[in-house]
């Protein structure tokens, strides 16, 4: 068995803002202003490594006990802009969806009940001081949820196809790991939402697009309007395989399927919606494989 500081992670997507420097207060912003000066910063795999070795000792670790001081970096037009981790805030949130999501004899047996129990106390505790928090990363399992790609547009899609040797472990598969993501302004991102929302509600039922999309939303509102906004596919790109990730055009389906809403075109949009549906299920589908 590979050790976690040098394992792949395969299975999570994620979506990010990053905010200009500008929108932080002091003494945070100087703090990520040196840090973004760093010649190596830890990358998404690094964070969610650490996670696993957490998971190691007994009991268990389920939420870091201190807050990172990590964040991904971006240049935009000029402008540094910071996507703290938070790796902590995270912890507790994903600790919360966790029952949903694994059965109770599973759950159990990975993070016993006093160990959720006093994590979801403290996060109490920390909410009351801290009732405005909120993460600039959301992160999804063996699938990019549906309404993410509203967000962006596949001109915005950024494919680089990586060394493809597919050898090596660690810090050498990572640089040479495809990339697969969309980089958006976030006033394009709000906007996109709104459009969305505004055909779907003429030309559907409530749903979980529709209750999906409320909520990216009301979470981009949140942040800088000169924020940039990222889906990235992160680890996922490491189980598909090239042909498949060539050929992932999601965005530009569910703008598509949108769009055919618009045009009242139902048949299109089906037909949109249909290669959605089959393209996600074959990748959730190796969450059962592994």
């Amino acid at each position: 068995m590979p050790k976690v500081s040098s394992l792949i992670v395969p299975y999570a997507s994620y979506l990010r803002v990053y905010e200009p420097l500008a929108a932080f207060p002091e003494p945070e912003r100087d703090h990520w202003s040196r840090y973004a000066r760093r010649p190596e910063r830890p990358s998404y795999q690094d964070e969610l490594r650490r996670s696993l070795a957490d998971l190691l000792p007994v009991p268990p670790v389920a939420v870091p006990v201190h807050e990172s001081g990590d964040a991904f970096v971006a240049d935009v037009d000029g402008v540094l802009c910071v996507c703290p981790w938070r790796t902590r805030l995270r912890g507790w949130e994903a600790l919360g969806d966790l029952g949903e999501e694994l059965p109770a004899l599973v759950l159990d047996a990975a993070l016993p009940a006093l160990v959720r129990r006093q994590a979801a106390q403290d996060y109490e505790r920390w909410l009351s001081r801290n009732p405005d928090a909120r993460p600039w990363i959301r992160t999804s399992t063996w699938q990019v949820p549906l309404h993410w790609f509203v967000l962006v547009s596949d001109e915005e899609r950024e494919y680089d196809k990586g060394g493809g040797s597919g050898g090596g472990s660690g810090a050498a598969a990572e640089e040479d790991a495809p990339v697969l993501r969309y980089r958006t302004p976030m006033v394009q991102a709000r906007r996109r939402v709104a459009r969305a929302l505004r055909t779907l509600r003429e030309t559907l039922d409530e749903g979980p697009l529709i209750d999906g999309l409320v909520d990216v939303g009301r979470w981009l509102e949140e942040f800088h309007p000169r924020s940039l906004v990222e889906l990235d596919y992160g680890g996922l790109v490491h189980v598909l395989p090239a042909g498949e990730l060539d050929g992932d055009h999601s965005a530009a389906d569910v703008a598509g399927g949108i769009e055919a809403l618009r045009a009242g075109d139902g048949a299109a949009a089906g037909e949109a919606y249909g290669r959605l549906v089959e393209r996600w299920r074959s990748v959730r589908d190796r969450r059962s494989a592994n």
